[in-house]
């Protein structure tokens, strides 16, 4: 019973449960009636090329015969495929959702390498071997392919068409598996992939992501032999106080006493802070050529951990693959919520509509796959090749193209006085606050979520909490006198200096509500929407690799230095009434480590004594135009 518990946790905090209760107004002891009822359970190991056994865990349509041949859907993960035991079926998590369950697929659970009931070592974000020359060679492509390859010739009545898909982590394994895939898989969904771990989860920009300290014993943690059970082990957080716990502990070199030697990957991430061949081996962007069938990517706008992974895994494999079907599909969702419906939807504080999970489940995620494993799956869906959802208008909206084509790049700049305007300064100007590494900006003034097992909710944040902070920059548009929307990519182009010799950006774009803006009647009771500011993106960039991510330079102390990076993309109405603003910070924690702002090798070796404070300035002039740059949609 404890190890449920702590797996229901787990399982719950990642967002990696595939359904929750449905519109539908079935329980999930309903749905998991229906699956015993409907379905065959059956566990056993399947052989590599390499020998090593993988767990996996099958459940059949008991109605399957020659006459009645199903598609098999196929999730790979790290996350156990529990319960264990063919008398122990899954609840409501059964597939993606209630639809696909009713619908009927073979559904086949798999635990990776080195993971729970699985044989093999376990490895982060496993690097892909392109031209394997022997059967040594193993990665998650050859065994995605070994498990397609067993399963189409063993397991009875399939129609010889094989889907994947996976939230987080197993979106990676979905990703990797569509890599020089089995010609049986027809259609794949990553959901939430991780892409790069430098850029995704663990990093942004290189910035070591604070915020998910406290989870690294789940991914650092070899275990000795096959197990049901949970081998790792969180330490107790003496307080819920993120922000008190991290500022307590001091320099990242302090961190150690919790994991030792015991946790490799602990070890990895402190012995590897630049982007080096070690993390860019495990980049699978770069491996996505030749894909041959049908895939759909989804994320969440408010995906906390892995809003990079989606957007350019979609984006990669419409560069290298311009024939392939390709979709991708963004809502406004947390890490993973768009596989379980709550009813009224909420992004913490604010609501967005009413059965928005259920709309995807059904009107898009279900006949991705009816189409592709049991319709005619040579020709397109009718689908749009995006459907994302207007965080402004709160709407579903379809685009032809992503970015869409009939969008304006338009620079907004920074101007004296807190503006924020598409006129370039005709005037040199400078801001400047004093960053103090001993007193960071915090990230959230959500206490009870910020030391969580990652961070969640400050994606879609009032963020008044830090535009009163004298070491926030605050520029903002005049009152919008109609709608504006963005839809496409953001980029930040800072003109900046530091009396140190390194320092962190941080830049969030922000929709200002107007003073009289009424509550919803779903807005938590503490909440006021009257000038609530929404963050919409938000980004962090580490100066040392302003360059190069693989060799940092120190900044030179008050010279001005050209800073830019990429917010990702957005889909946003700001509306009639409401003001656009960006706000301008450097320190953003305990989400991110804090940068010593003295140039130092290795920050996770840096002394508490290395963290000195420092002035900053961003330059606003015809010769340092500070700005960002977003895309308009145009009628």
């Amino acid at each position: 019973m404890q190890y449920m518990k702590r797996l229901f946790f787990l399982t719950l905090t990642l967002g990696l449960f595939t359904s929750g209760l449905f519109a539908q107004g079935r329980t999930q002891s309903e749905i998991a009636a229906f699956v015993r009822d409907n379905y065959t359970k059956k566990e056993l190991y399947i052989t590599m090329r390499d020998g090593v056994r993988l767990f996996t865990s099958i459940y059949t349509p008991k109605d399957a015969g020659p006459d009645k041949q199903y598609p098999i859907m196929l999730s790979r993960t790290c996350y156990s495929v529990g319960p264990y035991g063919e008398d122990a079926y899954r609840g409501g998590n059964l597939g993606p959702s209630e639809t696909m369950v009713r619908e009927k697929y073979i559904f086949v659970f798999q635990d990776v390498r080195g993971r729970y009931m699985s044989e093999g070592t376990w490895t982060n974000m496993t690097p892909h071997i392109p031209n394997k020359t022997s059967p040594d060679q193993v990665d998650e492509s050859s065994d995605t392919w070994d498990t397609i390859e067993w399963l189409t010739k063993n397991i009875a009545h399939n129609n010889g068409r094989v889907g994947q898909w996976g939230i987080s982590y197993p979106g990676f394994y979905t990703t990797a598996g569509a890599v020089e895939a089995h010609p049986a898989l027809k259609a794949s969904s990553p959901q939430a992939p991780i892409a790069d771990f430098f850029f995704d989860d663990f990093h942004h920009n290189g910035a070591y992501t604070l915020g998910y300290f406290w989870n690294t014993p789940l991914f650092g943690i070899q275990k000795t032999e096959p197990t049901t059970d949970n081998w790792f082990e969180f330490f107790e957080r003496p307080t819920p106080d993120g922000y008190d716990f991290f500022m307590e502990l001091g320099s990242l070199k302090n961190a150690s006493k919790y994991y030792g030697s015991e946790n490799f990957f602990w070890k990895e991430l402190s012995s590897h802070p630049n982007y080096d061949e070690f993390w860019q081996k495990r980049n699978i962007l770069q491996h996505l050529n030749n894909v041959n069938h049908a895939i759909m990517v989804v994320g969440g706008w408010f995906d906390a951990e892995d809003l990079y992974g989606p957007l350019q895994t979609y984006k990669t494999i419409e560069k290298n693959n311009p024939n392939a079907y390709n979709t991708i599909v963004m809502g406004p969702f947390g890490h993973g919520d768009w596989a379980r419906e709550r009813g009224h939807h909420m992004h913490h504080q604010l609501y967005f509509g009413d059965s928005i999970a259920t709309f995807y489940q059904r009107e898009i995620e279900a006949k991705f796959f009816y189409h592709f494993l049991k319709g005619n799956s040579t020709e397109r869906t009718a689908l749009p090749e995006a459907y994302m959802f207007n965080t402004g208008k709160k709407s579903w909206e379809q685009f032809d193209t992503w970015p869409p084509k009939n969008r304006k790049q338009t620079k907004m700049y920074f101007h004296e006085g807190q503006q924020l305007s598409v006129n370039p300064p005709a005037e040199k100007s400078v801001a400047e606050f004093v960053s103090d590494p001993h007193k960071p900006v915090p990230y959230t003034d959500d206490i009870p979520g910020s030391f969580q097992i990652t961070p969640r909710n400050y994606m879609s944040e009032d963020q008044r909490f830090a535009s009163r902070r004298p070491d926030v920059l605050v520029f903002q548009t005049e009152i919008l006198e109609e709608d504006l929307t963005l839809s496409g990519e953001i980029m930040a182009n800072l003109f900046v200096s530091t009396t140190g010799t390194d320092a962190d950006w941080v830049v969030k774009l922000i929709d200002v509500y107007p003073g009289d803006t009424p509550n919803s009647p779903y807005t938590p009771g503490h909440i006021a929407l009257g000038g609530y500011q929404q963050m919409v993106r938000s980004e962090i960039m580490r100066s040392r690799f302003r360059n190069s991510f693989e060799n940092p330079e120190p900044m030179v102390p008050n010279k001005v230095t050209p800073i830019d990076f990429r917010l990702q993309d957005v889909n946003h109405t700001f509306k009639k009434g409401h003001r656009i603003m960006i706000q301008v910070q450097s320190t953003w924690f305990p989400l991110f480590d804090r940068n010593p702002q003295k140039f130092v090798p290795n920050i996770f070796e840096a002394a508490d004594s290395d963290f000195v404070k420092a002035t900053h300035r961003v330059f606003m002039s015809p010769e340092a135009p500070s700005h960002i740059v977003v895309d308009i949609l145009e009628n």
